[in-house]
C-alpha cells in the first residue's frame, strides 16, 4: 500500500485517523498547528499535577470504538474503570447513591419505590428500541407523559452525559439512540490513565512507528481546487500533495479555508451553531481529604465534581489529589457571563464535600468557557457529514462530524469512518 493522505489537524480524530491508515501501510503526514498534540485533549503538568483539559471519562467502555484501536493497530489504554457504588446525587438536602446500576438503582431515594420499578421498565423499553423518540420532538417534550420522578432523572442523567445545562433541548432520537448504547454497556464510564497524554502519546507513536510523519506548528492557511478534488494545500514554508486530505479542523476554520472555493457553502451552516462549553475549575492538593464519594452531582445547580486522583494515580504527585469540577453553561449564561457565578458554585461544592482544600491547595486550573464539544447537540443542530459528494478524496472528523456517541467519542468513530471509506476506496 503506498498512497498517500495528508491529516491537517492533531487533535484526537486526526491523531487516530493518521495512526490507523499508517499502520496499514499508507503514506501519513500529519500536520498540527499548535507546538503540542491533542487539540483540546491534552495534559496540562502543573506542580507536579497533571491537569487534563478537559475531562478524560469514556462513556459505554465495552462499546467504545477505542477498543477497535486497540485490536486492531495496537493502541495502549490503561482503562480506569469508574466506581459506581462512590458516584452520588446532591438533591439539595439530602445525598444518594446515583442510580448507574440496579444496586444504585435500588438504593438511591431519587426515586420512590413505584417509580423505580417504571425506571427499570424503560431502561428495557429503551434497549429494546420499543422507545425510540420522534423526529421534530425534544426529549423534555417527549418526557412529559412520563411521571415527574422519571423525567427528572432522565434529564439529570442527560445533562451529565451530554455536558449540557439545556437537556430538555436535546431531540429525543438522538437521546434514545445514546441511551440505547450506554444501557447495555458492561462499564458505564471509564477513566484513562495517564489522562489523555496517554492516547495522544500511543497515537503518536503508532504513527511514527509505522512510518508516519508528524509536523507541528504547521498551520494551513491556503488551499488549491481542481474541479471536485482538493489538489494542494499550503502551510507556512511548505506545501502538500496527496491522494486524499482528512481536515480534522472546526467548521469556523474549514469555512475559512475553502473562502475562496465554490465549496464555502457546505460549511456555513455548521459554523453558525453552538458549540457545548463548560466551566472547568480544577485543584490539585497536596494530600487527600477523605470522603465518602469520588463523584458528586449538584442536581439544583448541575455541577459535578469527580476525584480524578482515586482513578489516576499518575496525575499527582505521592500523597496529592486532583479534583475537577465542571459546571454547564445554557445559551443564556453565556451571553450573561456568568461564568464567575458558576466558579463560586464549584467552589462550594468543593467546601461542602471536600472541607479544608483551601488550605492545601497547591495548583489550580481555571477555564470559564472550555469548548468541550463543537457542536451542541440541541434542537435542530446537525453534525456535519463526513464527506461531501462534491468534494471527491477530502474527509472530515471531529467531534462536530457524524459519528456514535458524544464528546470525544465522536472524533474517534467519526476519523474510523472516513478511515475505512479511504481503505475501501483503495480497495
Amino acid at each position: 500500500m503506498s498512497s498517500s493522505v495528508v491529516v491537517v489537524g492533531g487533535g484526537l480524530a486526526g491523531l487516530s485517523a493518521a495512526a490507523r491508515l499508517a499502520y496499514h501501510g499508507y503514506q501519513v503526514t500529519l500536520l498540527e498547528k499548535a507546538p503540542k498534540l491533542g487539540g483540546r485533549a491534552i495534559s496540562i503538568p502543573m506542580k507536579g499535577f497533571n491537569f487534563n483539559f478537559g475531562a478524560h471519562a469514556i462513556y459505554a467502555r465495552d462499546k467504545s470504538i477505542l477498543r477497535k484501536f486497540e485490536k486492531e493497530i495496537k493502541l495502549e489504554v490503561d482503562w480506569r474503570d469508574f466506581s459506581s457504588s462512590k458516584a452520588f446525587y446532591d438533591m439539595g438536602t439530602f445525598t444518594t447513591p446515583m442510580p448507574a446500576t440496579l444496586e444504585g438503582l435500588y438504593k438511591t431515594k431519587v426515586l420512590d419505590a413505584e417509580n423505580k420499578v417504571r425506571f427499570a421498565a424503560e431502561i428495557l423499553k429503551t434497549l429494546s428500541a420499543i422507545e425510540r423518540g420522534e423526529d421534530g420532538v425534544l426529549i423534555g417534550d417527549y418526557l412529559k407523559k412520563q411521571p415527574e420522578q422519571i423525567r427528572e432523572l432522565l434529564l439529570t442523567v442527560a445533562s451529565s452525559n451530554f455536558f449540557t445545562n439545556e437537556p430538555e433541548n436535546i431531540p429525543s432520537p438522538l437521546f434514545f439512540a445514546y441511551y440505547k448504547r450506554l444501557f447495555s454497556t458492561q462499564r458505564a464510564v471509564s477513566y484513562i490513565g495517564g489522562g489523555w497524554q496517554a492516547i495522544v502519546e500511543s497515537f503518536a507513536s503508532i504513527i511514527e512507528k509505522n512510518g508516519g510523519n508528524i509536523i507541528t506548528k504547521e498551520k494551513i492557511d491556503k488551499i488549491e481546487v481542481n474541479h471536485n478534488k482538493v489538489t494542494m494545500i499550503h502551510g507556512k514554508e511548505q506545501s502538500y500533495q496527496a491522494d486524499a486530505f482528512i481536515f480534522c479542523i472546526p467548521p469556523k476554520e474549514l469555512s475559512k479555508l475553502f473562502a475562496e472555493t465554490k465549496h464555502e457553502s457546505l460549511f456555513t451552516t455548521y459554523t453558525n451553531y453552538q458549540p457545548t462549553q463548560v466551566v472547568v475549575f480544577d485543584i490539585g492538593l497536596s494530600e487527600r481529604i477523605a470522603s465518602p464519594y469520588t463523584y458528586i452531582y449538584h442536581k439544583g445547580e448541575r455541577v459535578f465534581v469527580t476525584d480524578i486522583s482515586h482513578y489516576d494515580k499518575t496525575c499527582v504527585p505521592e500523597g496529592g489529589q486532583l479534583l475537577q469540577g465542571v459546571a454547564y453553561l445554557n445559551e443564556e449564561e453565556i451571553k450573561e457571563g456568568q461564568a464567575d457565578e458558576k466558579v463560586a458554585i464549584i467552589e462550594s461544592v468543593y467546601d461542602k464535600h471536600f472541607a479544608g482544600w483551601r488550605d492545601v491547595l497547591v495548583a489550580k486550573r481555571l477555564s470559564k468557557k472550555a469548548t468541550v464539544q463543537e457542536i451542541k447537540s440541541i434542537h435542530d443542530q446537525q453534525l456535519m457529514p463526513v464527506q461531501f459528494y462534491s468534494l471527491k478524496d477530502v474527509y472530515f472528523a471531529g467531534d462536530w462530524c457524524h459519528g456514535e456517541g458524544q464528546l470525544s467519542e465522536l472524533s474517534f468513530t467519526s476519523a474510523y469512518e472516513v478511515t475505512s471509506r479511504i481503505m475501501k476506496h483503495e480497495n
